[in-house]
């Protein structure tokens, strides 16, 4: 099992020692995208499937040692899509209903409550395999999951260079307020697309240096695999038991 302290840590991640916590990457990953699955094939109708979908995840984060607060506070990354469900019933052709004086499309309030319902299970089971897996394992789980190497790579430079680029800002940010900088209004726009342009020059050079660097190393397209990640038939079928539970409730709300 590899060390969860090591790597890239990010902000997202609850450090714990939960059963959650102790399952190989890869088979958090395969479940939590088989959860999303299952999910996104309910019908919309089986209102009371959603309502046990999130029992379930509820289950998830209490085995996790996730409190609820945190993933309520995590959730509130999909105001966006909400505002744009809330808009459908308005805008929606088709029947109409009259609520509160307000003229509804009914197909446009059953849209909603499917993009609701879905969109926030699909980003709560997000949140808790973001909270109880590090960035640098989720990477290795996807190279177990035999995504293709590339894809691999490219998220990975994101990953350890995004923090690289904004403490970067964070020093301009720093230089022009030492300075006596304050961005009021549009004529200092001019000064800012300039600092935009010094990070862009500032980050593509560094890019370079990175890059030759680990040409002198022997990089040939290919990361070397430092750690092998196994997972045996029991963390698997613990890992399953979500999707495959929520499967069942699927099924059901599709023959009832």
């Amino acid at each position: 099992m590899p060390d969860r302290g090591a790597g890239h840590a990010h902000r997202l991640y609850r450090h714990g020692h939960s059963p959650v916590h102790g399952l190989p990457p890869h088979t958090e990953l395969a479940a939590a995208f088989l959860f999303v699955l299952v999910v996104v094939s309910t019908p919309r109708e089986a209102m009371w499937a959603f309502a046990v979908y999130a029992g379930l995840l509820a289950l998830v984060a209490r085995h996790a040692r996730v409190p609820a607060g945190l993933l309520l506070k995590r959730l509130l990354i999909e105001a966006p899509f909400v505002a744009f469900a809330v808009l459908m019933p308005f805008v929606a052709e088709g029947e109409r209903v009259h609520v509160l004086g307000l003229s509804l499309s009914v197909n446009g309030l059953w849209g909603a409550w499917n993009v609701l319902a879905k969109g926030t299970l699909g980003v709560a089971a997000s949140v808790l395999l973001a909270t109880t897996t590090e960035l640098r394992e989720l990477l290795l789980g996807l190279q177990r999951l035999k995504l293709p190497p590339l894809l691999v790579q490219i998220a990975s430079f994101m990953i350890r260079y995004g923090d690289v680029i904004a403490d970067e800002m964070r020093r301009m940010r720093i230089a022009r307020e030492s300075r006596g900088f304050e961005a009021r209004g549009v004529r200092h726009w001019g000064v800012l697309a300039k600092s935009a342009g010094a990070l862009f020059i500032r980050s593509y050079e560094r890019g370079e240096r990175v890059h030759l660097a680990m040409v002198s190393r022997g990089y040939a397209g290919s990361m070397p695999v430092i750690d092998e990640v196994t997972a045996s038939r029991a963390q698997w079928s613990y890992a399953l038991t979500l999707p495959c539970a929520a499967l069942v409730v699927c099924l059901l709300g599709w023959i009832l």
